[in-house]
């Protein structure tokens, strides 16, 4: 029997961890290869939103059908990753009746399900609403949690024999003879999970077919084979407040404009967003007066956001593509609909397609229609089962409340785990020793965590996008050194801080634009922890020379030795002062 042809997939968002899954179930050969963590770039950077249809029911029908078809199939498939939330499309006295009107029509020829509401009956449902709106639009919106989806996208996948390889970036394109015949990828340590200190190195990896699944980077993937691939990148903020201010998705009722979406995810809600166009995904500016429109604007719906606590905010690039000649200046009016470009047709480069544009709510949907295109380049017919056949944690959601029992599952933070954990609660929480909190804003417990470390090796960003962990009010001020705690063990000291460090900045990174009121008290707390309790900015086991901690045994020096102690403070020599040998400097 002949082997499987092997499918090189690069990318490890949403759609090329549905690609992966989809082609994987299929019995082709897959090997997926994302140049950070999962979720690294687009996917993990956007507002949770589980579209209804009813933000492109008006201007992009045909995405807005997308959208509700596949609604629907995720609620099935994926329902330890959705909260159905329901969604408000919200009219306040100066917005349009006529759009509003429009919105209504546009979702009854989609097929979306609505209801309109009076402001009263808006406010029975959300009760921070502003006084003064008017009506509302019911819709069946909801948030996912995207770090989930796609992990359990990537897990669905390997156990379907797909090889999974994160902190791999793809440098060349092989071609041969007008051909794409594979790629040439760097390992940052080396194949398999990550491991801080471990070599990484070069490989070359042939392969029968590539998918260019890189969203707003998928140009560059295209210049290294010399083909023009006119993805327009497009920022967007997010603002995460401290606590859910409302329950349900809240949606400003009015043609396109910023700041007009608010999405309950989790423990808090995210405020979103605005439509910039900009010339690379890497390289833009994240600049205060976003996050500050946000606020303003959205305070006109829910006026108590005005007050609220600001913990974080971040920035994603949407990859919108449209057909050169359309020439959209706006990025407002560029479709939301996905493309598949075969390069052997467009370009003459065989061996290679890439799929661009899209939204994270139609992920599934691309990830099909590609792999129905690649098997028809091998004349294999194989169906697709991704749209029936449950995500793991969600292949039975009615144990759910049985595992609460079973586990005795009664306080907040054991729902939280189960509620994460879906169908996989009893896999991962059944275990012999304690269990206790590692972290207690989001409620995450050892055993998730060491479920999600014995996935991830020692990437404790890993293990957060698993998790949770870190993500909370106090964003990882007082659970950064327990989940580094938790890699003793199988990892030695150096790989562990290495970890620590990394998950540190990754937390601090985001709070910029968040520092004012109680969140700037909170993150002066966890400098104080961080840089002095810890002393994690100048730690004497981070210095190039060894710690020398035979010099702690005799105190301080005496007083009467204070020149001679202090001429050495770099370790030389038994003198060194009692700082392990490690020269602080003024």
């Amino acid at each position: 029997m002949a082997s499987p042809p092997h499918i090189v997939v690069i990318g490890g968002g949403s759609t090329g961890a549905g690609i992966t899954r989809d082609l994987a179930m299929r019995g082709l050969d897959v090997t997926l290869l994302e140049q950070g963590n999962l979720t690294h770039g687009t996917t993990g950077r956007m507002h949770g939103l589980l579209h209804s249809g009813g933000r492109y029911a008006v201007s992009d029908q045909a995405s807005a059908t997308e959208c509700i078809e596949e609604n629907r199939v995720l609620r099935d498939i994926a329902s330890h990753c959705v909260e159905m939330t329901g969604g408000l499309f919200v009219k306040r006295p100066e917005d349009s009746e006529e759009y509003f009107q429009e919105k209504l029509e546009g979702c009854k020829d989609c097929d979306i399900p609505t209801e309109v509401l009076s402001a009263e009956e808006a406010r029975e449902i959300e009760p921070h609403l502003a006084g003064d709106i008017e009506k509302a639009i019911s819709v069946p919106d909801g948030a996912v949690d995207p770090f989930r989806l796609v992990v359990a996208n990537a897990a669905s996948a390997q156990e379907h024999g797909a090889r999974i390889e994160t902190h791999s970036t793809v440098t060349d394109l092989l071609v041969e003879d007008g051909e794409v015949v594979g790629v040439e990828v760097d390992h940052a340590s080396g194949s398999g999970v990550r491991v801080h200190g471990t070599e990484g190195g070069t490989e070359e990896l042939r392969a029968d077919y590539v998918v260019n699944a890189t969203g707003a980077w998928a140009g560059r993937i295209g210049e290294m084979a010399g083909v023009d691939i006119e993805v327009r990148p497009s920022k967007g903020v997010m603002t995460i407040m401290n606590t859910r201010q409302v329950d349900t998705v809240i949606n400003r009722c009015r043609p396109k404009g910023d700041a007009d979406i608010v999405v309950p995810h989790e423990t808090t809600c995210i405020l979103g967003t605005t439509d910039e166009e900009v010339d690379d995904p890497e390289d833009y500016p994240e600049e205060g007066w976003e996050v500050d429109l946000m606020i303003e604007t959205l305070s006109e719906l829910v006026p108590m956001l005005e007050d609220a606590r600001t913990i974080r905010s971040f920035w994603g690039v949407r990859p919108l593509y449209e057909p050169p000649d359309v020439g959209s200046d706006d990025p407002t009016d560029i479709t939301r609909d996905y493309f598949l470009l075969d390069h052997d047709e467009r370009d003459d480069l065989g061996g290679m397609t890439s799929i661009v544009g899209g939204k994270f709510t139609t992920y599934r949907m691309m990830g099909e229609e590609i792999s129905d295109h690649v098997c028809a380049q091998f004349g294999i017919d194989a169906e697709c089962r991704t749209a029936e056949e449950p995500l793991p944690g969600s292949e039975d959601f009615s144990l759910l409340r049985d595992y609460m029992d079973e586990f005795g599952l009664r306080s907040p933070i054991g729902r939280r785990s189960a509620e994460r954990l879906g169908s996989r609660a009893d896999e991962v929480l059944d275990v012999s020793g304690p269990n206790p909190t590692v972290c207690g804003c989001e409620g995450v417990t050892r055993a998730e965590v060491q479920d999600a470390i014995s996935q991830s090796g020692s990437d404790l960003n890993a293990v957060r996008i698993r998790t949770r962990a870190s993500m909370g009010n106090c964003q990882g001020g007082f659970c950064c050194h327990r989940l580094a705690n938790e890699l003793h063990g199988n990892h030695d000291e150096q790989t562990s801080r290495a970890a620590w460090d990394e998950l540190l900045q990754e937390r601090w990174k985001g709070q910029r634009h968040a520092l004012w009121g109680e969140q700037l008290s909170q993150a002066m707390l966890n400098y104080a922890l961080h840089a002095t309790t810890q002393n994690r900015d100048r730690d004497p086991a981070d210095g190039e020379s060894e710690v020398e901690f035979a010099a702690f045994d005799g105190g301080a020096p005496d007083a009467g030795r204070g020149n001679e102690a202090s001429t050495d403070r770099t370790g030389s020599g038994t003198d060194a002062v009692a700082d392990g040998g490690y020269g602080r400097g003024d």
